[in-house]
C-alpha cells in the first residue's frame, strides 16, 4: 500500500476539521453498510462474508492514509500512530485472508487482536486531538474496541463461534465516527 503523503494536502486547522468530518462521515456510512451485509451473511464463511472480513481492515488502512494526508499540521504523535494503524490494518487484512481457511474461531481471534491494537491506537489519537472537539467519541470507541477485542479473542477459543458480533462491533464504531463528525468544532471555536 502506498503511504505517500501529498504536499498539497490541507494544512489549516479549518481544512483539517473539514477533511476529518468528511472522513468520519464516510466511515460511518461504510460501517453501516458493511455491518448490514456481514450480519446477513455471517452464518457461513462464503465468498461475500470472506470479502467483507478482509475488506474492513483494508478500508481502515485507507482511511488512516486519508487521515494522514489531511492532518499535515497535526502533532507528530498522531502521524506516528496513523502509520502504526496503517501497518496493523494491512497486516490484519492479510491475516484474515489466511484465517478464513481455519474457520470462525481463527477469524475472531485475528479480529480480536486487531480490535485491541486498533482500539489502543484510536484512544491515543483521540486523546492527542481532544482540543479539536468530538474526540471523546473516538476515545470511548478506542476503549470499547480494546475490550471488545479481548472478548472476540475469548470467543474465538470456544466451539460454535459466530461472526455476528463483528457486525454489531462495526456498526457501533461507525456510530462513534458519526458522533465525532458532528461534534468536531470549527477552528478557533471553544468547546
Amino acid at each position: 500500500m502506498d503511504t505517500f503523503v501529498d504536499d498539497t494536502a490541507p494544512t489549516t486547522p479549518t481544512s483539517v476539521t473539514v477533511a476529518l468530518r468528511k472522513l468520519y462521515l464516510l466511515r460511518f456510512a461504510f460501517a453501516t453498510v458493511w455491518a448490514a451485509l456481514l450480519f446477513a451473511t455471517a452464518d457461513t464463511l462464503g465468498p461475500l462474508s470472506v470479502t467483507l472480513l478482509v475488506l474492513y481492515p483494508l478500508f481502515d488502512a485507507s482511511c488512516a492514509v486519508a487521515d494522514m494526508r489531511s492532518a499535515r499540521a497535526d502533532d507528530s504523535a498522531v502521524r506516528r500512530r496513523l502509520y502504526v494503524n496503517i501497518a496493523l490494518s494491512t497486516l490484519t487484512g492479510i491475516a484474515l485472508a489466511v484465517a478464513v481457511a481455519s474457520g470462525n474461531s481463527a477469524v475472531l481471534q485475528v479480529w480480536g487482536v486487531w480490535a485491541i491494537t486498533a482500539g489502543i491506537t484510536q484512544l491515543i489519537v483521540g486523546s492527542v486531538r481532544r482540543q479539536m472537539g468530538g474526540q471523546w467519541a473516538m476515545i470511548a470507541s478506542g476503549a470499547i474496541s480494546t475490550v471488545a477485542g479481548a472478548s472476540f479473542v475469548a470467543q474465538g477459543g470456544k466451539d460454535g463461534a459466530t461472526l455476528t458480533n463483528l457486525a454489531g462491533y462495526a456498526f457501533l464504531g461507525g456510530v462513534f465516527f458519526l458522533i465525532s463528525a458532528l461534534r468536531l468544532k470549527p477552528a478557533g471555536r471553544k468547546i
